[in-house]
């Protein structure tokens, strides 16, 4: 029987100390021969049904992964672009309420329309900044910058007590952290960090109604039938989320396929123990050596302020983590282990 650690260490062979899964992800084994294998696909000019087949088989994993029926799962490429959609469904003037230094991805189409009221609190006093008249709350569920977990079950109570929709980001969450995206009116993913995908896929999941979205990036993948529809108007939208998917990246899906059967095999849960006890143990470390990082319990993104400015020696000595404003943020996930952590808090002391 294989064990977590039998499991990952036939996927992961990194050549450095990579810590900076927040960024994006090491590639296992096993995505790295379906890519491959798809660009051996292409290039013998062999039929693309596999990698269409990858695309519906990589929505229904992350469906199970989301905890919601695959018909309410749409299929993209960026947040950015899921982002839009949800501020193009927002009428004029509508109050939107987002998370200080939140990432640009959930933040910037609401600020482009350029005719919704845009307002931002805290990211502990989001709840209570939900008042009468706010539209839309948008917020990642673990920032970016400093791995801080946003209140979801209080934001969620005080937005259905002003009516107000919520639109969510996994993208830092999902794969180590559970989710529950049916809780939510609207919530998305990019699939290059937590659950070890390449670039270029992303989830958006949506109410069984499709709440007030409107599929106005509508392409040919948008059809009920979308080989029988892809000339003239869209005669039909699909009757699922897919009616807001975007024509996939096949390569991407070929990929990322691979790569959730490993998060499915090893289990979230298993995930978020193992990432969290090096997390825990990289923050007593930082402890021991004088250091407070960014609190941010139950977290595997650990931001050590006034730290980022080693960032370029560390990477000199092999050890990948970012710097994110002035912070040094490592983070940690199913590939690391106790020594990576004392190799960096090592670097760290001398």
């Amino acid at each position: 029987m294989e064990t977590f650690e039998s499991l990952v260490r036939a996927e992961f062979t990194p050549k450095n100390t990579y810590l900076d899964t927040a960024s994006s992800a090491l590639l296992p084994a096993r995505a790295v021969a379906a890519l491959d294998a798809a660009a051996r696909l292409r290039a013998e000019g062999r039929p693309l049904d596999p990698l269409f087949a990858d695309v519906e088989a990589c929505r229904a994993a992350y469906a199970r992964i989301a905890g919601v029926p695959v018909e309410r799962v749409a299929a993209g490429a960026t947040v950015a672009l899921y982002s839009s959609l949800v501020a193009a469904s927002l009428p004029p003037g509508a109050e939107v309420l987002t998370a200080e230094a939140d990432f640009t991805s959930v933040l910037n189409p609401f600020h482009a329309r350029g005719d919704l009221t845009v307002r931002a609190a805290p990211l502990d006093g989001l709840a209570d900044a939900v008042r009468p008249g706010t539209a839309l709350v948008a917020v990642s569920a673990a920032q970016s910058a400093d791995g801080r977990i946003a209140d979801l079950p209080a934001l969620r109570e005080a937005a259905r007590s002003h009516g107000a929709r919520t639109y969510v980001d996994f993208s830092q969450a999902a794969g180590w952290l559970p989710v529950e995206a049916g809780a939510y009116d609207y919530s998305v993913a990019i699939a290059f960090k937590w659950l070890l995908g390449p670039h270029g896929a992303a989830f958006l999941v949506v109410p069984e109604d499709f709440g007030d979205l409107v599929p106005v990036q509508a392409g040919w993948r948008a059809g009920e039938d979308p080989w029988g529809s892809c000339y003239g108007p869209l005669t039909e939208l699909a009757r699922s989320a897919r009616r807001f998917d975007t024509t996939p990246a096949l390569f991407s899906y070929a990929g990322l396929r691979a790569s959730l059967t490993l998060v499915e095999e090893i289990g979230v849960d298993a995930v978020r123990a193992h990432d969290l006890a090096l997390a825990d143990r990289f923050r007593a470390g930082l402890a021991e050596l004088g250091h407070g990082p960014v609190p941010a319990p139950g977290s595997p993104v650990v931001s050590v302020p006034g730290l980022g400015r080693l960032q370029p020696e560390l990477a000199e000595a092999g050890i990948q983590v970012s710097d994110r404003a002035g912070h040094l943020r490592a983070s940690f996930h199913l590939y690391n282990t106790a020594a990576d952590v004392d190799r960096l808090l090592d670097a760290l002391s001398g």
